[in-house]
């Protein structure tokens, strides 16, 4: 029996068992020689087998507020698309302004503790005594 053939009935086995089969087939890998462990784990994310991986890139572009009405499928009222589309445009905006203004006040909370600093070591510090 070729290796191939051999390697396609044990992942069949594997699969039959479940998540928990190929879980623990990886940690065995990985006590046994690293790259063994590596290579297992490579291949079950590759090929599918953790479902908790599947659709990742659906789920997350649809929790993307930037990726709305952009890649998003058409509703099929023209109208219902173009107020869609200013309303999610508007959001931005307004969320571009928020984190300008946020910015804005963590610059100004920055430089009055910097001041505040300044001037208490200005304090602790004394008057310089006088040269003659």
């Amino acid at each position: 029996m070729p290796i191939t053939a051999r390697l396609e009935e044990w992942t069949a086995k594997l699969d039959q068992l479940g998540k928990p089969a190929w879980i623990a087939l990886t940690i065995l890998g990985f006590i046994i020689w690293w790259p063994v462990g590596l290579a297992l784990l490579a291949f079950i994310i590759g090929s599918g087998r953790m479902s908790c991986w599947k659709g990742r890139g659906h789920w997350h572009e649809s929790m993307n507020p930037g990726a709305w009405g952009r890649s998003g499928p058409s509703s099929g009222n023209r109208a219902f698309d173009d107020y869609r589309t200013e309303t999610l445009r508007r959001l931005e905006e307004e969320q571009r302004e928020f984190r300008e203004y946020l910015e804005r006040l963590r610059l100004a909370k920055d430089k009055t503790e910097f001041d505040q600093f300044m001037a208490e070591r200005r304090n602790r510090q004394g008057p310089a005594p006088a040269q003659g």
